[in-house]
Formats: C-alpha cells, sequence, structure tokens
C-alpha cells in the first residue's frame, strides 16, 4: 500500500477499505458518524465499510445527504452526531457526502450559520481545527478526499465554498475497488469532473509549479483511462488511476480554480433540476477553454503536447469529442437548465470564489454569454 503525506495522510490501494479500523485506532474514533446517502446504503458499500469496523467501534448511520448537500441536512446530521454522542467522522460517497460531513464538523465546534464560514464572506479565517474526518470516496470525481473546501447550499439558495486547510479530511482511504460498480454515466460525470479540476487549477494564475505538475499529471492519467472506465467498468487498472487522477485535482485546489466552476456553482443550486457538477463542468468546459484561450498561449501549447494534439488543434474540440465518446451532454438546456435562469446563474458567477482565479477576468455579461454559447 502506498502512503502519502501531501497536505494530507492518504491511503491508496486496491482493498484499502480494510484498513479503516487500524486508520480509528491511530484517530481514537470509537463512536463515528458516518455520513453517506441513501443511494449508497442500497448498493450495499455502507454494509461493506461497516464489516471493516472492528467489534469495539460503535457507528451511527446518517444517510439522508442530498445530491447537492444543503445547510439542512448537515443541521440534522450534526444533531444525529450529538444524539449519539460521536467522537469522528467517517464521509462515505462523492463530493456530496464528504462535503456535508465537512460541514458538520463546523457545526458542531463553531457558533453561527455556514454562510458565517463561506469564503466570500470572509470566513476562511474563522474555521478552526475540528474532530477528525476520514473520507472514503466511493467515486473518482471530487477530490473532496484531500480538498480544503466544501460545497454548500444554504437556506437562503446559494451555493457557496467554505475553505479552510482545517477542512481537509485527517484521512483519505481511497479504494478503486469501491468505484467497480459505478454506472457509466456517473463514472463519466465524475471522471469530467476530475479533468475540469486538473486543467482549472493548471490554468489559474497563481504560481505553484508543485500544483501545476501534480495537475498535469492527473490530467493524462484521466484522459487516458476514462473512455476505458466507462465501457469497461470492472477494469481495476482503469479504476485506479481515475481514483489517482481524482485525488490528483484535489491536491491542486490550493490554486484555485476558475470560470467553470463559478458558472457550476450557482447551477447546482437550482431548485427545479438536480444538476450533477461533473456534468455541468463537462458541457462548460469547452465553452470556458474557447474564452480563456487569449490568456493562456504558453499553457495551453503544454496541454496540447500533453494530449498529443497538433500546434493549431482546438482545445475545446478535443474535449467536445471526448464528451461525445462518453456519453455526456453536450447543452445546458439538454439537462433541464432553463433560459430564465442565465442571468442569475451570470451574477451568481461572479461573486464566486472560483472566479478570481480565473486566468481572464470574466464581468458578468460575459458569463452570461458563455452561458448562453453552452445553452
Amino acid at each position: 500500500m502506498a502512503t502519502i503525506s501531501y497536505l494530507t495522510r492518504i491511503e491508496f490501494e486496491a482493498g484499502a477499505l480494510q484498513s479503516l479500523q487500524s486508520v480509528l485506532d491511530d484517530l481514537n474514533i470509537k463512536r463515528p458518524l458516518l455520513v453517506t446517502d441513501a443511494g449508497l446504503v442500497q448498493s450495499g458499500i455502507v454494509d461493506k465499510v461497516r464489516a471493516a469496523l472492528g467489534a469495539g467501534t460503535s457507528a451511527a448511520v446518517f444517510a439522508e445527504t442530498p445530491p447537492n448537500p444543503t445547510e439542512e441536512a448537515a443541521e440534522k446530521a450534526a444533531a444525529q452526531y450529538r444524539a449519539h454522542d460521536c467522537d469522528g467522522l467517517i464521509a462515505v460517497g462523492g463530493g456530496s457526502p464528504i462535503d456535508l460531513a465537512k460541514a458538520v464538523g463546523i457545526l458542531l465546534t463553531h457558533k453561527g450559520s455556514l454562510a458565517r464560514y463561506s469564503a466570500i464572506e470572509g470566513g476562511v479565517t474563522r474555521i478552526k481545527p475540528f474532530m477528525p474526518l476520514i473520507a472514503v470516496p466511493t467515486t473518482a470525481g471530487t477530490g473532496s478526499e484531500v480538498g480544503r473546501a466544501a460545497l454548500i447550499t444554504l437556506r437562503d439558495g446559494r451555493k457557496l465554498g467554505l475553505i479552510s486547510p482545517h477542512l481537509i479530511p485527517s484521512v483519505a482511504l481511497c479504494d478503486p475497488a469501491l468505484t467497480l460498480g459505478l454506472p457509466a454515466g456517473l463514472t463519466a460525470a465524475t471522471g469530467m469532473d476530475a479533468v475540469s479540476h486538473c486543467i482549472e487549477t493548471f490554468l489559474s494564475p497563481r504560481f505553484n509549479p508543485v500544483a501545476d505538475s501534480i495537475a498535469l499529471d492527473g490530467l493524462k492519467r484521466a484522459v487516458t483511462n476514462i473512455q476505458k472506465a466507462v465501457t469497461s467498468g470492472t477494469d481495476i487498472a482503469a479504476r485506479t488511476e481515475m481514483m489517482m487522477a481524482a485525488l490528483q485535482g484535489g491536491l491542486t485546489f490550493q490554486k484555485g480554480l476558475g470560470a467553470i466552476h463559478a458558472l457550476s456553482h450557482p447551477l447546482g443550486a437550482i431548485k427545479h433540476a438536480s444538476l450533477h457538477h461533473g456534468t455541468l463542468n463537462a458541457v462548460l468546459l469547452p465553452h470556458v477553454l474557447d474564452w480563456n484561450e487569449p490568456e493562456c498561449a504558453e499553457k495551453y501549447a503544454r496541454l496540447r503536447d500533453l494530449l498529443g494534439l497538433a500546434g493549431n488543434a482546438s482545445l475545446s474540440g478535443h474535449f467536445r469529442s471526448l464528451n461525445a465518446q462518453i456519453g455526456m451532454p453536450s447543452t445546458l438546456s439538454a439537462i433541464g437548465v432553463r433560459d430564465t435562469d442565465l442571468q442569475h446563474i451570470a451574477t451568481g458567477a461572479t461573486k464566486d470564489h472560483s472566479s478570481a482565479t480565473n486566468p481572464r477576468a470574466t464581468s458578468e455579461d460575459e458569463y452570461l454569454a458563455l452561458l448562453k454559447a453552452a445553452f
């Protein structure tokens, strides 16, 4: 097993779940709250996690994480944590349960509502350390298992980022075998989430060559293996590469993201449609690549070289083709976004924390034009 210490402790191997009790012992957790969702209970993954617990560990289970985690769900999970006198958190799932568990940690140890701890309201320095959190990802996309952010939809409808180094899980327990049963569509969507993370963090103007190298390596793994993971879901080698690519995207979040995420965050808060974050990123990626190109000539050349493309090849065209090959939709309207949503989303994008690290300054009108192009 590879034990990696970069931002946090990472246990990475097919079968790594079997080390869960050892990790709990290391963190002195005896009564964890397991934060997950109903689908993972039904799939049997939660049973596998509970089977990996020792006889002396008593875990309560919160399985009501919504597809886009909410402040209300975090409060409900926090109440269950208190009721069972828990002493640590295990998040099992994709980005939604992991982000929700981070929000639960804040609610249990900090005063006030979650809005107070959002990045755009000055919350970064308000977040302090809290109880240990073990992240067990069951998808290969979000990178939240090593990321310093949690995206939560608040009561007022805003989907905001809670950001702090203290939100990085104490341990990321990455077992690619847990992704073997992931449906093709979800494999594609989460995989494109990882792709978008690697691209946007690489293109961020912040200086961090170490993160750039990790992002490019993650992107290479993802584009090389995503089609195989989608079409041959039991290929453990492809699943392993996709989980590593997702993890690498998460490790580079410290550089910041960009316009794709500035748009997909408010889009994810739309109430009349349940929009998968990775699918949104896949649809938006080609349009944002075209928009940013005037500011990224040198980095685009490096991306073309990594992808094996000719010097004058269209990056947006390459990813449009990849989206089509793995079954991703090509427009926002195809997944339930309405034209009446666009102005509100453009306004929200200008206020999103990811907008600040897009390589090209983008106004509300320019965000609206991007949305119309993707619609």
